[in-house]
């Protein structure tokens, strides 16, 4: 993706202040363009490996390293902020990924075209998943089985995914936790 002028000498800018490379800052510039500013994943040696990042909530590949993860909350919460500011018209075809399994063999979005940009994206081992909060809809592929559900009243404000062995996600609403297993499937 071509960087533009302002946005390299911001690059730049935070690579310097948080002793990272300018890819590094670029990796993190790159997953947050895929949500629209709200989450990163991503992986990158200066941060350790797989890396995650939304508001409130920091990750890192070493994962007790305290420092790593304010640089990554210090980088990643100006370019949130920029990216909100600065929208950029969503593209046909997703041209950068911040991590894409090595089992993916298509080009472009693995979600249906008309729900159009997630409002959080992630993938951890054989799963993935994507929120359309406009749309009422979450998406969720599972070792390339792909299921939508209608999320109704739950409006999803965040995700966690398991850090082992184990493939879980935990969806969270105003509500609390929902349940899966209690939500409509909208592609029957």
């Amino acid at each position: 993706m071509t960087t533009a002028p302002h946005e390299a000498e911001m690059i730049t800018r935070l690579a310097h202040e948080q002793g990272v490379s300018k890819d590094a800052v670029t990796a993190v510039l790159d997953a947050l363009r895929l949500s629209g500013g709200t989450m990163a994943q991503f992986s990158h040696a200066d941060f350790g490996g797989m890396s995650q990042w939304s508001s409130g909530m920091t990750m890192v590949g070493d994962m007790f390293n305290d420092s790593l993860k304010a640089k990554l909350n210090a980088i990643a919460g100006e370019l949130s902020t920029y990216l909100r500011d600065h929208p950029v018209e969503a593209h046909t075809e997703d041209t950068t990924v911040s991590y894409r399994s090595s089992g993916a063999s298509h080009t472009g979005s693995w979600w249906p075209r008309e729900l159009g940009s997630p409002s959080s994206v992630g993938a951890q081992n054989d799963m993935r998943y994507a929120v359309f909060p406009e749309k009422h809809r979450l998406v969720i592929d599972d070792h390339g089985r792909t299921k939508i559900y209608d999320t109704g009243k739950h409006a999803i404000s965040g995700v966690f995914q398991s850090q082992s062995t184990d493939s879980t996600l935990t969806f969270v609403s105003r509500h609390g936790m929902v349940r899966v297993s209690e939500l409509t499937r909208a592609d029957d």
